[in-house]
């Protein structure tokens, strides 16, 4: 299995870095659309008991959630990609005016709409 082929990994990048953008503009419709549209995509919150399972728990979660500030500052990111159709992201972040650190893991799978997130877990610290 090739890791990180170039192309590849530029075009996963880009798709979360485009996805990161969303987030932090609060465009909920297109933060939305970055997830796998399956009842097996699943989402742990950064909330003690947030969790979603299936996409149509997630995107109404979201929307019933509505806007936050999630503006911030991101710090340790990894990405790698494995062979041309999957890829995972960490990160950890830092919220605005906070000196928390808040951990990030994603699981991406290039489906015939694009790179989109099979898999999430947000936490954050104390």
């Amino acid at each position: 299995m090739l890791v990180n082929i170039p192309e590849v990994l530029a075009e996963f990048i880009s798709a979360f870095e485009t996805y990161e953008r969303a987030l932090v503009a609060n465009d909920i419709e297109r933060v939305n659309e970055f997830f796998w549209r399956s009842p097996q995509t699943v989402r742990f919150g950064a909330r003690e008991n947030e969790r979603q399972y299936g996409y149509e728990e997630i995107t109404e979660a979201r929307r019933r959630r509505g806007a936050l500030d999630q503006r911030r500052s991101l710090k340790n990111r990894t990405i790698a990609t494995f062979g041309q159709d999957f890829g995972v992201a960490t990160v950890e972040y830092i919220p605005q005016g906070s000196d928390k650190i808040g951990r990030q893991s994603q699981t991406w799978l290039r489906t015939n709409e694009g790179w989109k997130i099979v898999s999430a877990h947000v936490s954050f610290g104390v």
